[in-house]
């Protein structure tokens, strides 16, 4: 018997994406794997049910039944709980968790035997970067926060020459240069705008030197394992703040993307620098669902303060969901190879390294020990 594979339609409200498109169930017929969709699960992301149909794919109307019968559950978004309470125990999930944002919905999923595995919690390795779900969405989020920011921005990007006179750049500053960050600064400078990139890691002044924009120097060095930055000690803190805040005042467009994985993003454009800078500025804050970058964020909405507009999008991945998904579902099909064998059976020994490290529950335990603190410490 092949392995059954189950994809719902995504009922976050405002999330268009879906865990697979047409050309990775293809892909995943070939492989023997038994691909079943929900109706209409594609439809917000481009992809129409006569297309999954084509690739080999089974339509279910009946979101219960598609739930219950699956032997392994793709999502992009963690399952409601009723959506939990319908999964078979031994039936294997993966999706972005958020496990500390979803406390609840872990603890359902836990007692209801269910093998959870949480790409958020992927290792970075070479191994895993096909899998990278973060870095992909990050590449979509990077580039439409970009997008964002020009279309508020009551100026020209690139400097033209017309019969009205010379039209100067507008100027963006991008702080935090790990995947969304490089990503915007590629697109601003494809939209002709002079570009600054700054990131608490010394290493990242490389890649934004290499997209052609500026990189602000500053002698510290913040690198942690894994790639991400740590957090800055207080006198770190004001040395940072003070040469931010110059750039920031001097910009058009501010993109700020710095997040610390499992913390609230930390502050980088206070209030008084909101208000340094010139009026009809613009910041993006990609960090908004976290706290936000800027002290005067808020989450889901665009405000204009000190006449600077200030977005806090939410969610950003899904306002490209064709090609966001397109990207997850890629990501999907090479952490697939781990759970399911050449010789089609769904592997039950998570001892590979990649399954190991995004293994969140199973067995009735949570696996990934900060998890299960927070559940302990909820006591639930």
């Amino acid at each position: 018997m092949p392995v059954r594979v189950a994809v719902p339609k995504e009922v976050m409200p405002g999330e268009r994406r879906v865990a697979l498109v047409p050309e990775v169930v293809k892909a995943l017929a070939k492989a023997g794997v038994s691909v079943t969709i929900e109706t209409g699960a594609g439809r917000a992301a481009g992809y129409p049910d006569d297309a999954y149909t084509a690739a080999g794919a089974t339509l279910v109307a009946d979101r219960r039944t598609l739930f219950g019968g699956a032997q392994v559950l793709l999502k992009v978004q963690p399952p409601t709980l009723e959506e939990a309470a319908w999964i078979a125990p031994g039936t294997v999930l993966v999706a972005l968790v958020n496990a500390s944002r979803s406390l609840d919905r872990v603890a359902k999923l836990r007692d209801g035997k269910v093998a959870v595995f949480a790409l958020e919690l992927l290792p970075r390795i070479t191994r895993a970067q096909s899998m990278d779900v973060l870095s992909s969405q990050a590449t979509v989020a990077g580039y439409r926060a970009m997008l964002i920011g020009a279309g508020l921005c009551p100026k020209f990007l690139p400097m033209l020459t017309t019969a009205a006179g010379t039209i100067r750049p507008a100027k963006v500053l991008v702080l935090g240069a790990g995947v969304a960050g490089l990503m915007a600064i590629a697109t601003a400078k494809r939209l002709g705008a002079i570009v600054e990139g700054y990131d608490v890691r010394r290493a990242a002044g490389e890649q934004v030197r290499s997209l052609g924009a500026k990189f602000l120097e500053l002698q510290i060095n913040a690198e942690a394992a894994g790639g991400y930055a740590r957090e800055l000690t207080d006198e770190e803190k004001k040395q940072e703040a003070a040469m931010v805040a110059k750039a920031v005042s001097e910009a058009d467009i501010v993109v700020t993307t710095a997040a610390i994985p499992g913390r609230r993003a930390p502050i980088l454009v206070r209030e008084e620098m909101v208000g340094s800078m010139r009026p009809g500025s613009v910041i993006v804050d990609l960090a908004a669902e976290t706290g936000g970058n800027c002290a005067l964020t808020k989450p889901g909405e665009t405000i204009v303060a000190h006449d600077v507009a200030i977005a806090g999008p939410v969610d950003l991945p899904s306002q490209l969901a064709f090609h966001a998904s397109q990207m997850y579902a890629r990501n999907l099909q090479s952490f697939l190879t781990l759970l399911v064998t050449k010789e089609g059976n769904l592997v039950t020994d998570y001892s590979d390294e990649i399954l190991a490290a995004s293994l969140l529950v199973a067995d009735g335990t949570v696996r990934h020990r900060p998890t299960a603190d927070l559940l302990a410490g909820g006591k639930s």
